[in-house]
């Protein structure tokens, strides 16, 4: 390597990552939980820090932890989107700050003993899927991402996959009925606030569910597009919606060597390797905007 080389660096954030975060509204008998991992990301005039160890210009990732949790009690936790909101308009203000990323997810809890002392603040964590949200500021713009993942779904008919090229290397039989099974990880973006961002994430969660029971599918594929479609059907202020979807195999068990008929009731559930078939659904003729997916992974 020669000595005279130069090296310039390139795009850097940094921040506080996974803060955990559980916020209690106890303004009426029946309590509201909200559970949050947060992290925060800064961008802007920080070249020196990387590049002399100069940290003249550095907000500490132990000042941004600190600020997750006294903005949490200042301002409540309505919703991520929302608190994410909160988080990049206190960051963006600061010195040598141009750009920030803060990313959410949220678990659920839902409540227990109903009827009984105690219901309006008992809760059991459930094993559904996690919410997600992104906020990143560039500037004077602010983009708001949401997304859920983890949101494991399956139709025990209804399913098909046939038609597709064979050579010498294929052994898949086509099927006019097989169970379908996925993990939806999801990602959309916001072209403005909403009233509620807790209404417009149901909406679109809904959506995506209703679509993958309701469609007959001829191949995930199909299946993905038609729960995009529906997501921006649902949220007039969701310009793009990206899907990742790892087709969860199941395999009809072979029972004949035992004198059984199988009938389509016994499968076996393959965990890999798998199908993983990924796709995005935007709205036609609206601008791209990829400094709202800066650091996002396209696909999960």
């Amino acid at each position: 390597m020669s000595s005279t080389e130069t090296y310039v660096l390139g795009p850097n954030q940094y921040g506080k990552a996974e803060c955990r975060l559980v916020r209690v509204e106890r303004d009426t008998p029946i309590h509201v939980l909200r559970d949050l991992n947060v992290s925060t990301q800064l961008r802007g005039d920080f070249a020196a820090a990387f590049t002399d160890g100069d940290n003249a210009h550095v907000h500490a990732t132990d000042t941004q932890k600190n600020t997750v949790y006294a903005l949490a009690k200042e301002h409540g936790v309505a919703s991520p989107e929302a608190f994410l909101l909160v988080l990049a308009g206190h960051w963006r203000a600061q010195p040598w700050v141009s750009g920030t990323q803060m990313s959410a997810e949220q678990y659920a809890w839902e409540r227990i003993g109903a009827g009984t002392p105690g219901s309006g603040h008992s809760f059991a964590r459930t094993g559904r899927e996690t919410r997600t949200a992104v906020v990143q500021t560039d500037g004077a713009d602010t983009f708001v991402l949401g997304g859920l993942t983890d949101l494991v779904v399956l139709k025990s008919t209804g399913s098909e996959f046939a038609g597709f090229p064979r050579d010498r290397f294929t052994t898949l039989p086509e099927t006019d009925d097989r169970i379908l099974a996925t993990s939806v990880t999801a990602w959309w973006r916001y072209t403005a606030p909403v009233p509620d961002w807790d209404a417009a994430y149901a909406a679109v969660r809904t959506a995506m569910v209703d679509a993958f029971a309701g469609t007959h599918s001829l191949a995930l594929q199909q299946t993905i597009h038609a729960m995009g479609a529906a997501a921006l059907d649902a949220v007039p202020e969701v310009a793009e919606i990206r899907i990742s979807c790892p087709n969860k195999h199941h395999f009809e068990v072979d029972l004949s060597p035992f004198g059984l008929v199988n009938g389509g009731e016994v499968f076996v559930a393959a965990d890999r390797p798998y199908g993983l078939i990924q796709a995005t659904v935007q709205r036609a003729g609206t601008p791209a905007e990829p400094r709202a997916w800066t650091s996002v992974p396209a696909f999960a």
